[in-house]
């Protein structure tokens, strides 16, 4: 049954004879009801025909109507029509027509199982030409004319979107094949993307008139876009709309084009904490002028089983801090974050990420631990007060001048330093030039033989170690140089933990 106020006759009556199909009819006299939207085409018409035939009374049909039965119903609205060949609609362009049918979401069907995804539900996206929205607000204006002269009113808020109207169409034929529903939020978005190039043209007036409007724009291959489209409409003056694009608008040959249909699934966090036990193994690629200076990274060597076993199409990589090549990360370990971009497979249990840790540990070059997959918003954490945090480092350091136990205790007694670090001449190249001040909150010194002692610190993140000792030039100051007056170096370095508590532990 069709549920069209009486008031809406006046807004059929414009819209039907003009080249409108029966689902947009439907949109502009405002049926928010989802059934008469998924009524077969031609049923949908004949209902259409005879209610604008009625005195206003609509009355269910016992049976689907025939053609061959309701030329009655033609000669009495005396509006000709062709239901069984349909000319492509001058509002949606054929997309409430011919790219709603059960022929067309099979292809979907396809694109969906082809795929590869796991999932539990899905969002449903359309993304469609700009010029239908030129053709939408033609027929709103004229609409709401006739709406006028019987003292009503017709918002342009009121009119049924074509969008969800489409949706309302697709959700449940999608969804009884796959047997999950279409919800408004979800990880897994399917999207069919539709152009009409024979009416590309349709926007071009509006840059003549509302100039402002249309600026072009980075990674647009045109300046008409939606927004924009939106903006000039909302500015132009009816007269002037209506004069550049006279009613009713021109029903081209052919359909909208399908361009693309899209599956993506949001992307999945796993966090853990990584040991590294190489001097000689960078923390990321290593690639200098193009030219790889390493064969491995921490990152590759975790990221290549969970690249695998997600099925991703690509990943980013974080972690709270770096170390550098020569250097080890030893007690807990270090916290990291990867988002896995993409994923097809995402439903794991505890066992089975225990499972992915173990394969990863295979290396002797990396241990994982606590390896877990959290939220977007937690890997944040990770990141939040970064330059608060404290770090444990051990350091063994060569002095050029022989030393003794005496002259290192004294270290030992510092608390709370705080020293000036402009930015090191080795990471100049990648990182702006800035004086930057640090907290040195601990220092123990254990004495080695006559030129070398151990030195564990416990510092402010973000604390360039190698240089606190060397001095970089007098960069950083003060420094363990300045401090035992003679030429001091790092030769071994590790850190032995970040006091960052994330993520959670978990039990082995």
């Amino acid at each position: 049954m069709l549920v069209i106020e009486e008031k809406y006759r006046p807004v059929a009556e414009l819209l039907l004879p003009s080249g409108t199909c029966p689902r947009c009819v439907l949109r502009f006299c405002c049926v928010g009801s989802h059934a008469p939207y998924q009524l077969p085409y031609k049923e949908l018409a004949d209902e259409l025909w005879k209610f604008l035939a009625s005195d206003g009374d609509i009355s269910p049909p016992s049976k689907k109507v025939r053609l061959e039965d309701s030329e009655e119903c033609k000669d009495k609205a005396q509006i000709p029509r062709d239901v069984e060949a349909p000319q492509t609609c001058n509002l949606c362009l054929g997309i409430l027509q011919h790219l709603c049918s059960p022929e067309f979401v099979q292809k979907i069907l396809q694109r969906i199982r082809s795929a590869g995804y796991e999932f539990q539900d899905f969002v449903f996206s359309v993304s469609l030409p700009a010029q239908l929205l030129v053709r939408e607000h033609s027929a709103w204006l004229q609409a709401q004319q006739e709406m006028r002269k019987q003292d009503h009113l017709l918002q342009k808020a009121d009119i049924i979107q074509l969008k969800e109207a489409y949706k309302w169409i697709i959700h449940p034929m999608i969804s009884e094949e796959l047997g999950v529903q279409a919800v408004s939020k979800s990880l897994f978005e399917v999207g069919v993307v539709f152009c009409h190039q024979d009416t590309d043209e349709d926007c071009h007036f509006l840059a003549t008139v509302c100039k402002d409007c249309f600026k072009p724009a980075k990674n647009k291959q045109s300046v008409f876009t939606r927004m924009a489209v939106v903006k000039a409409l909302d500015k132009i003056k009816d007269n002037d709309f209506c004069i550049r694009f006279p009613w009713p608008p021109s029903s081209p040959k052919t359909a909208c084009q399908l361009v693309d249909i899209q599956c993506n699934h949001a992307s999945v966090f796993v966090a853990g904490r990584y040991n590294k036990y190489s001097r000689t193994l960078p923390q990321t690629p290593w690639v200098i002028d193009g030219e790889r200076k390493m064969e491995s990274s921490v990152e590759e060597l975790i990221t290549e089983q969970l690249m695998a076993v997600f099925k991703v199409d690509s990943f980013n990589f974080s972690s709270s801090g770096r170390e550098d090549v020569d250097v080890r990360t030893l007690g807990r370990g270090r916290p990291f974050a990867i988002e896995l971009v993409n994923p097809h497979r995402v439903q794991f249990t505890r066992q089975d990420m225990k499972d992915l840790q173990e394969e990863i540990n295979n290396s002797d070059k990396i241990k994982v631990r606590d390896l877990q997959i959290v939220s977007r918003e937690a890997v944040a954490y990770m990141k939040e007060g970064e330059e608060e945090k404290t770090k444990c480092y051990s350091a063994l350091i060569w002095t050029e001048k022989p030393i003794g136990k005496e002259d290192i205790e004294f270290l030992s007694d510092i608390k709370e330093l705080k020293i000036i670090q402009k930015t090191p001449l080795r990471v100049l190249h990648r990182r702006p030039l800035a004086s930057r001040s640090r907290i040195i909150h601990t220092m123990k010194a254990e004495y080695v033989d006559e030129h070398h002692f151990r030195l564990y610190l416990k510092t402010q993140a973000g604390t360039y170690i190698k240089e606190f000792a060397h001095g970089d030039f007098g960069r950083t100051v003060p420094n363990i140089s300045s401090m035992l007056k003679t030429t001091a170096d790092i030769l071994e370095l590790d850190v032995e933990s970040v006091d960052v508590d994330w993520p959670p532990a978990l039990e082995d």
